[in-house]
């Protein structure tokens, strides 16, 4: 892919980092709903907890979560960072793929069956998984974040490739120059 031209990439950075934020905010949200729901005495409580996870997982995670996937593609496309270069960048792909299909497979079902279960009078069947569900997904967003801002582990082996195949055609470039000098 042809490098992004600066303006682009700064654009792309910055909607990349707000909708991660956004997600990362979002699992705040869902794990303070879902404390508020297994911990409260309240049946209106838990069905008002329960009734907002829902808005929020039907209506924001998975816009928010694709958008982020989509944002970080573009910036590891067009950038010197590539997908398969580093392995920080590589995991994080990994990691958000597996988050938004836990959010897709577990995430949504799990809060769909509680609202189901609050709204016939009875509290829900598994409260933990009000809770687990949010813990997770918060776990792999702060590592996300950490490995982002440290960048650790150096190059993949298709990295390395790379690399030396740009270092030799450098090498040849500058030989012929000096040759036709």
């Amino acid at each position: 892919m042809k490098p992004l031209k600066r303006p682009t990439r700064r654009a792309i950075l910055v909607v990349h980092v707000t909708v991660a934020a956004g997600w990362l905010g979002l699992t705040l949200g869902l794990l303070a709903l879902g404390l508020t729901a297994i911990t409260t005495g309240s049946g209106a409580m838990i069905e008002a907890a329960c009734r907002s996870m829902k808005v929020f997982t039907d209506w924001l995670v998975l816009p928010v979560a694709v958008l982020t996937l989509l944002s970080g593609l573009a910036l590891s496309l067009g950038t010197t960072w590539g997908l398969a270069r580093h392995r920080w960048v590589y995991t994080k792909f990994w990691l958000t793929l597996a988050t938004i299909t836990a959010s897709v497979f577990a995430l949504r079902p799990g809060v769909n069956n509680a609202v189901d279960t609050v709204a016939s009078g009875a509290p829900p069947a598994e409260p933990r998984d009000l809770v687990m569900g949010p813990i997770v997904s918060l776990t792999a967003y702060v590592f996300m974040t950490g490995i982002s801002v440290l960048k650790p582990w150096g190059l993949t082996k298709r990295g390395h490739r790379l690399r030396a195949s740009a270092t030799s055609k450098k090498a040849l470039d500058e030989r012929s120059l000096r040759q036709t000098a």
